[in-house]
């Protein structure tokens, strides 16, 4: 990365799909069961375009971010847009793809290649536990799998959950941890989406029920760990200069004040297993970030981390600061993840409640920020916030964290939904309402100098069906 940026890099739009269970096809129960990544893409991405009021002929570049489909997939969403002939690149980073593809964005803005870049993640899973495609080559994480089986052994349980499971097992034995400490992070994530339109779930659970549901990997039952998903999710980075020719929206524009993308230190095989989980790359990347955006992490009221099982975000509240060495326990147990505490811990549900489809679980972490920061939120807001932190990880690995901040720089206030909807394109408040679009609202912003039909086929009829 170059070390002298010429610009500011904004969120101006963003869009998301509902999170939904991998289904595949043939199962026509409901109105999702067809569902696939065209769809996906498309419908957060017209969204995106539609929040941040701009046409497709305005972007300069594209970022497709998805882990699960065959080389170009970008390039086949990106041209129902329109064929503008922009570059458009296809990025795999595990489960920090999403966060991976801002990453690239917020540079090429920052450094000048480009004033506005379009990123769209989107993916469709096998149901069931995430499995290696390619058994005729080296895993890229068989390290990472060899020194869990030297150091703890290996169960039958899916490896995701084991690995996890054991940092919180060592968590646990450094730092006195228990149970039901884990099980909370489950119980406050569960809660928390049961205000999210996009979750994949929405019920609530007592405590008793996350602890009693079936036992994955201890201390991990069930309900701590995420689900595959099927979804979407879409953001518009601009420049400073984009921005400035358009200053009615400013007050909805998000700066990226801080962001690192770090990967492994050589302490991943000291044979600990919260360092073989990326703890070192999350904790540089966090100092980083929080660094570039001159933020202590004291002041952080609202946080998206990577969930993806309860364990994680227990030694993530510590990598990333929130608390002192060694105490998330202790910070879980004085309610500080939650409303009324201290920093609100995915408001949006999480990847355990919300859904971790992997492409775009980055993507839409900063959705609900942006969200958050904007006062849209109502019905779920952390008030007074003027910084936002996002973390997303990807074993393998790579961990991006990211601060917001607003780009008029004031505090988040409650916006009501009429004010919302008077002001943007979309005709709603996306941040409470999962919608559709209209005809005309996709006319008005695909390509108006190079669009085509052929490149569209059905996609559009297909997403309005669903609304």
């Amino acid at each position: 990365m170059g070390k002298n940026p010429v610009s500011a890099a904004y969120v101006l739009g963003v869009g998301l799909t509902k999170f939904i269970k991998p289904r595949g096809k043939g199962n026509l129960s409901n109105l999702y069961s067809e569902v696939d990544y065209t769809e996906l893409g498309f419908e957060a991405g017209i969204k995106a375009l539609l929040d941040a009021q701009i046409n497709y002929d305005d972007v300069d570049q594209g970022v497709a971010c998805y882990c699960f489909g065959d080389s170009t997939c970008g390039q086949r969403v990106f041209y129902q847009f329109g064929m503008t002939q922009i570059p458009i690149y296809n990025v795999n980073n595990n489960c920090s793809t999403g966060s991976t593809g801002l990453y690239m964005a917020r540079n090429m803005v920052r450094h000048g290649m480009a004033d506005c870049v379009m990123v769209v993640g989107f993916e469709k899973m096998n149901p069931g536990s995430i499995q290696t495609f390619f058994k005729d080559r080296e895993d890229p994480v068989g390290t990472t799998g060899e020194m869990m089986r030297v150091t703890r052994g290996r169960t039958d349980a899916p490896g995701p959950a084991q690995m996890f499971g054991n940092a919180g097992r060592e968590y646990m034995e450094k730092h006195g941890a228990n149970a039901n400490d884990f099980a909370e992070i489950a119980r406050i994530n569960h809660l928390h989406s049961a205000k999210n339109p996009y979750s994949q779930f929405h019920d609530v659970y007592t405590l008793d029920q996350i602890l009693s549901s079936p036992t994955i990997h201890s201390p991990l039952t069930k309900l701590q760990c995420c689900p595959t998903s099927d979804g979407g999710a879409s953001a518009i980075i601009v420049s400073e200069d984009f921005l400035t020719a358009r200053p009615h929206l400013r007050s909805q524009a998000i700066q990226i004040a801080g962001q690192q993308l770090a990967t492994d230190r050589p302490d991943l095989f000291d044979r600990s297993a919260i360092n073989l989980m990326g703890f070192g790359m999350t904790q540089h990347a966090a100092r980083t970030a929080l660094a570039e955006a001159e933020v202590d992490p004291k002041e952080v009221k609202v946080c998206e981390l990577h969930d993806c099982f309860s364990s994680n975000e227990m030694i993530t509240l510590d990598a990333l600061g929130l608390c002192d060495p060694g105490t998330a326990h202790e910070m879980v147990r004085a309610g500080d993840i939650t409303y009324g505490g201290r920093c609100v811990v995915n408001p949006s549900g999480g990847l355990i409640s919300k859904g971790h489809p992997l492409g775009a679980t980055g993507v839409a972490q900063c959705a609900e920020l942006v969200w958050q920061l904007r006062g849209w939120a109502n019905n779920r807001l952390v008030e007074n916030a003027t910084v936002a932190l996002q973390h997303n990880l990807g074993l393998g690995g790579a961990a991006v964290v990211t601060v917001y901040k607003r780009a008029d720089g004031k505090t988040n206030e409650l916006v009501r939904d009429e004010d919302v909807k008077s002001k943007t394109w979309v005709g709603y408040n996306p941040a409470v309402e999962a919608k559709g679009f209209t005809k005309a609202q996709v006319d008005r912003v695909r390509s108006r100098k190079s669009r085509s039909e052929w490149a569209l086929q059905d996609t559009e009829k297909k997403v309005e069906a669903r609304f």
